[in-house]
């Protein structure tokens, strides 16, 4: 990890969204009202493909950004891998197609915002990364980290980062402030690290959810004492 952010604060926080669905568009408005800085994780073979999820019985629209979109619509942000077509990577038996589905993407993804893509996020829930899937993408991508989906509700820094967990999930909206709280009044003489992850699409659950998640970027936003970043920036 590089110094920069250590070297003058002790506390840094990031936000990680995957799916580049078009909900993106609300949550980025938000991010750059608070100054707060997120990275998205897009499957560049799903760009552009429309579709519907059921979440808590209540259908959500799971529409993607257009690939010709992308540069413009992350701009100020960190757009990273989520493979091309979102597959559960350990289920998958032959590591050239874990190499393609990762790498391929990376490059796809480089190719529309004009910068060499370095982050990732494992797509799928349940098991969806294991040691030998991170030594793969490791050895044989251009992939520098890739994050979990397995809350930690920690603050600590971790030496993995090709399976770094976050601190929680962003609709657990109870808890997210409780940490967040926690968080502002820690004096740690370790770094720490409030990793949040989800998908823009979830806010569409419940129709209290964009307010609550406005009301927590209220809550962790615009501290002297805190950096945010991309998760490239605290992370490498």
């Amino acid at each position: 990890m590089e110094k920069s952010w250590k070297s003058t604060k002790k506390r840094a926080v990031t936000f990680s969204f995957d799916d580049g669905v078009t909900q993106d568009i609300q949550l980025i408005r938000l991010l750059n009202k608070y100054n707060l800085k997120c990275t998205f994780n897009l499957n560049s073979e799903l760009l552009g493909k429309n579709g519907i999820l059921n979440r808590e019985s209540v259908p959500i629209a799971h529409y993607k950004i257009w690939p010709s979109d992308v540069k413009n619509v992350y701009a100020g942000h960190e757009v990273a891998v989520h493979t091309l077509t979102h597959p559960r990577l350990p289920e998958i038996a032959d590591d050239s197609e874990i190499i393609r589905q990762v790498e391929q993407d990376r490059l796809n993804l480089s190719e529309l915002v004009g910068y060499n893509v370095q982050g990732m996020a494992y797509p799928c829930g349940g098991v969806n990364n294991d040691d030998r899937v991170a030594k793969i993408i490791k050895e044989n991508t251009g992939v520098k980290y890739s994050r979990t989906i397995t809350s930690t509700e920690s603050f600590d820094l971790q030496e993995n980062l090709y399976r770094f967990n976050p601190t929680i999930h962003i609709v657990q909206f109870d808890r997210l402030f409780e940490l967040g709280k926690r968080f502002l009044e820690c004096e740690s003489d370790e770094p720490q690290l409030f990793y949040i992850w989800g998908h823009a699409y979830e806010m569409d659950i419940e129709t209290e959810n964009w307010a609550r998640l406005e009301e927590f970027f209220k809550l962790i936003s615009n501290r002297n004492d805190i950096f945010y970043g991309t998760n490239r920036e605290v992370l490498l």
